[in-house]
């Protein structure tokens, strides 16, 4: 049809977070084991074949065993917002197969990360 299928809007948050993760700490999640919990998309504009995206992420929120991030895709010649996105993230114990609270170390990291990036309302590019 000419578009990108709206499913393939997670795959870019998918890869967008985990090359986050692996810039932030090298590997592909935050010194813990997560889950997603929730993913929500909010279609803006249709992407089309060819076009440059960027996609963003910030850290938009911290509880006791979960995390939130927000995305935003933008078509970057036109500097035009595509869609925004949210996945909310849940420290998971594969052995008891429960949620478990934030290891200190992982919370640590997302405040400081939450706090170099929060003072622009606008995802970080990665």
């Amino acid at each position: 049809m000419g578009h990108v299928n709206h499913a393939v809007y997670f795959t870019y948050l998918e890869q967008c977070r985990l090359t986050f993760w692996r810039e932030i700490t090298g590997a592909a999640s935050p010194h813990t084991r997560v889950v997603i919990a929730r993913a929500e998309c909010d279609y803006r504009a249709p992407a089309h074949f060819g076009d440059e995206l960027e996609i963003r992420v910030r850290v938009a929120g911290i509880g006791r065993s979960s995390f939130t991030l927000e995305y935003e895709i933008v078509q970057t010649a036109r500097a035009e917002r595509l869609a925004v996105g949210r996945t909310v993230m849940v420290a998971y114990d594969y052995e008891t197969a429960r949620s478990m609270l934030l290891p200190d170390e992982t919370r640590a990291l997302l405040e400081r990360l939450m706090a170099d990036l929060g003072s622009d309302t606008s995802p970080t590019p990665v």
